[in-house]
């Protein structure tokens, strides 16, 4: 059992590395790492636990919160010009409430960067000044703020193109809501919390329910919640073997502290929605994923004037260039080849990448590790079918057979759990546990939720263990799959039960979090 549970350590490890787990989401596909400003990194879909007592009731219990994360590995430090989202993209967050796999409700963003040319009189000459804060910063649109960043935030109903479009507004009116600038420094911005409190906005959103249009937004540099062992991961896994063959050395040695990553920053687009706003037809499940699109035609100009002529020119059709729902698909399960077409791609083609699920490679890269073939043989896999592109019945598949198709899934009817209580591994920990928190990933997810984790335990056939041979996991049928009533047995998943022990070295419950929306922590600052 002792050999067992060290292979599952370092095979875990690998699995990571092999398929770049670095984060979420971030760096995933070669194209995505030249157009960093809308690359997407994670994506949180959760009914809001703010102020919700134990039996799930109160507070924001009603809401459901959706986070998108974009622009990986801020250095808090990366001055002057820092990290403003991109004028020229339209960031997306889509959401499915018919399991027909096509995007029915869709919030779009887009951003505004006004430079104000703020000049300083040197001798008989007005110069601009060289930074983006003049002095001091505290106040919506602070005078001293070079730049202003501001974003609209509109709704379409339908076809994200096509559909019905109206302005999400300022509960008491506007249609422009602020940004705050980053986290500069302590001298710049001396309490950035405050600050960043100032731009979450009231927002009524049209075509919603009497008395269930009010929500929130904010958009703004938070900390990055995402927890790996970045730097060893990355490097094929380089720790010392008496590290890997016992576990328990790995946090005697340090290594499960070594969560770089918390040392960078991201932006995030936050929404908090009412649940009715989002569900239709009596079916609580929804589905949500994110994207970021570009204009088809990029023009750069090599001599922009001074002012504000632009360095780059945009046009033609919005082309979809980023896309997320569940953490880690794109890096452990799809193919280099296709990364960037996953990219490109909408749920409802998601056919075309069906055997990267039901035939996943990764298992079977740990013989490269482990000299013996560990991968599950339940093949096809319909219990990661199953998980990531149907929902678990009982959990977060839509009663209507929904079509396969990879997105976040989250049952609005399962009441939130206080974060305190909040099992890390989510719906798979709440089954080891007896517990009854079916609130977790991958029924939606959590900033707590460990889904490098939960995703390892799936990979190596955890999910099919935990559930034994009435495996609720696989008795799901995927139309299109052959042979989708294969065993998903323990005789089948050489790892066994002890798969569902699988560890990355960081614990992501020991990441901080706020307890109210936005959630995610307050951003490192560019010094302290």
């Amino acid at each position: 059992m002792k050999s067992k549970f060290a292979h599952m350590s370092m095979a875990c490890l690998l699995l990571a590395a092999a398929g770049g787990a670095a984060a979420s989401s971030h760096r995933e596909a070669p194209f995505i790492t030249t157009v960093p400003k809308v690359d997407g990194t994670d994506f949180y879909m959760f009914r809001s636990y703010e102020g919700v007592a134990a039996n799930g009731t109160g507070g924001q219990s009603d809401y459901v919160t959706l986070l998108a994360n974009y622009q990986p590995l801020q250095g808090p430090y990366g001055g002057p010009n820092y990290f403003s989202l991109d004028p020229n993209a339209l960031y997306e967050i889509h959401i499915d409430n018919n399991g027909d796999a096509r995007e029915d409700i869709t919030f779009q963003f887009r951003f505004r960067n006004a430079l104000k040319s703020i000049p300083l009189t040197i001798g008989a000459a007005s110069v601009p000044i060289p930074l983006i804060q003049a002095g001091a910063v505290g106040n919506l649109n602070d005078a001293n703020l070079n730049v202003n960043e501001t974003y609209t935030l509109s709704i379409v109903r339908g076809d994200r193109r096509t559909g019905s479009v109206a302005t999400v507004t300022k509960t008491g009116g506007g249609t422009t809501f602020e940004k705050p600038v980053d986290n500069i420094g302590v001298k710049t911005i001396a309490d950035y919390a405050a600050y960043a409190a100032k731009h979450v906005h009231t927002i009524t959103i049209p075509g919603c329910p009497a008395g269930k249009d009010q929500g929130k937004v904010f958009v703004g540099q938070r900390q990055e919640g995402f927890a790996v062992n970045l730097g060893t991961i990355f490097d094929l896994v380089n720790a010392p073997a008496s590290l890997l063959l016992n576990p328990a050395n790995i946090d005697a040695a340090g290594m499960a502290g070594q969560n770089v990553i918390q040392r960078s920053n991201v932006t995030t687009l936050a929404l908090e929605v009412h649940k009715d706003c989002l569900t239709a037809g009596g079916e609580p499940v929804i589905g949500g994923w994110t994207t970021a699109s570009l204009r088809q035609a990029r023009l750069l100009n090599g001599r922009p004037a001074a002012g504000n002529d632009k360095a780059e020119l945009s046009g033609g059709a919005w082309t979809q260039v980023s896309r997320l729902g569940n953490p880690l698909v794109n890096e452990v399960v799809i193919g280099l080849p296709d990364k960037d077409k996953f990219n490109a791609s909408a749920p409802k083609d998601d056919a075309q990448f069906l055997t990267y699920v039901t035939n996943p490679t990764l298992p079977a890269l740990l013989g490269v590790v482990l000299g013996a073939s560990v991968a599950p043989t339940n093949l096809p896999r319909t219990d990661l079918a199953t998980t990531f592109l149907t929902g678990i019945t009982g959990v977060n598949k839509p009663a209507v057979n929904p079509a396969p198709s990879e997105m976040l899934r989250l049952n609005t009817a399962i009441a939130p759990v206080p974060f305190a209580s909040q099992n890390r591994l989510g719906v798979a920990g709440n089954v080891l546990a007896g517990g009854s928190d079916y609130a977790g990933f991958p029924n939606g997810r959590r900033p707590k939720d460990d889904v490098v984790d939960i995703a390892l335990v799936a990979m190596v056939g955890g999910l099919c263990v935990i559930n034994g041979d009435t495996d609720a996991l696989k008795l799901n049928s995927i139309p299109g799959v052959a042979g989708a009533t294969s065993a998903c047995r323990p005789s089948s998943v050489p790892l066994g039960a002890d798969s569902a022990k699988i560890h990355d070295a960081v614990d992501q419950a020991t990441v901080p979090f706020l307890p109210a929306f936005p959630y995610l922590n307050t951003p490192n600052p560019g010094s302290y």
